[in-house]
């Protein structure tokens, strides 16, 4: 597992005001950020950017907006409601194979944090114990999105049990109560939550089960590529030295987000980043917001192989690394 290397960040030069909306500010250029989630320890890169003033330094006014789930993120920016977000890749790429004119221009998790969890009193000890179970799946996640390839790789079909579909904030209390026996959950929220109530867990991560996908990205519509690529270029470079800031200063991001989102739990906020760090650098990458060429090749030969993106596409059709800082002034993985 690759680890990201301070040593390599580099001051970025950022400069200011371009336009506010479609009319020119004299300051900072006004910005709405769809995040995939509520705020927390996943999201603390870009609260980071916010409340250390690297948004500021580049002339960027940012308001960071909570979401309900990457499949809705990624449908508002494909309906024309938002412009620039934050969401699993394989649920932005499945509408762009649709038509829907957006990209994916950084991808921050170079792997996907998704997760079956059980109670560790559960009787379930491997995958194949949910046969039969009730499973309780996250409406409009990329837990959903992803579930036929986690499947698949795992010799099992939604046939083999009760998939019982229901709001993300319904979760957890269903795992501890008893109603489901499992849940398709995520390293860096649900598993979290279910811990910090006291549940002893039992769990198999995507990502070693036969599902290393690209996942949690910065992506736009493609009229606003088009139309305010600086803009775009400031806010990822920003954004990234937010991420940067965060893994070298945790206690200082759980903080910024507190700040920026004051109605979240620090303590929740502390445990959710700790949990993500080995997700930056996964997958081989080289630099801390970048996704190889060659793990978005193996990304599409798996989701092609279920259906969940076609055959013989080229992957660039999906992402753009053109909006990314130049790698010297890039954070660097070791």
């Amino acid at each position: 597992m690759k680890h990201v290397r301070a040593s390599r960040i580099l001051a970025i030069a950022l400069g200011t005001s371009i336009l506010a909306g479609s009319a020119f500010a004299q300051d900072r250029t006004e910005l709405t950020f769809q995040l995939n989630w509520i705020a927390g320890g996943a999201n603390a890169g870009f609260a980071a950017a916010k409340a250390e003033g690297f948004y500021d330094e580049a002339g960027l006014d940012v308001d960071v907006v909570q979401g309900n789930g990457s499949a809705n993120t990624a449908q508002l920016v494909a309906s024309g409601q938002a412009s620039l977000a934050y969401a699993d890749a394989v649920a932005v790429s499945q509408l762009i194979a649709k038509g829907a004119p957006m990209k994916i221009v950084s991808t921050i998790y170079q792997s996907n944090p998704n997760e079956v969890l059980t109670k560790s009193d559960s009787g379930i000890e491997s995958l194949d114990g949910l046969k039969g179970k009730k499973v309780g799946v996250p409406a409009g996640s990329s837990q959903t999105t992803m579930l036929p390839l986690f499947l698949d790789a795992n010799g099992l079909t939604e046939a083999d049990f009760e998939m019982i579909n229901m709001p993300p904030s319904s979760m957890v209390p269903a795992l501890l109560t008893g109603q489901v026996d499992a849940i398709l959950g995520s390293m860096d929220s649900y598993r979290i939550q279910l811990e910090a109530q006291g549940a002893e867990l039992n769990g198999w991560e995507f990502a070693s089960n036969g599902v290393p996908t690209v996942s949690t990205s910065i992506f736009a519509s493609q009229s606003f590529i088009d139309e305010h690529p600086d803009v775009l270029k400031k806010f990822i470079a920003a954004s990234l030295k937010g991420w940067s800031f965060a893994l070298d200063n945790p206690e200082k991001a759980v903080a910024d987000v507190k700040e920026v989102f004051p109605d979240t739990d620090p303590k929740l906020v502390a445990s959710e980043l700790a949990a993500i760090t080995t997700l930056f650098c996964s997958g081989d990458a080289e630099y801390l917001g970048k996704a190889e060429p060659a793990h978005w090749e193996r990304t599409q030969e798996l989701l092609s192989k279920v259906g969940l993106l076609p055959e013989g596409v080229d992957p660039t059709k999906y992402y753009s690394n053109d909006y990314l800082p130049d790698p010297s002034d890039m954070r660097a993985c070791d």
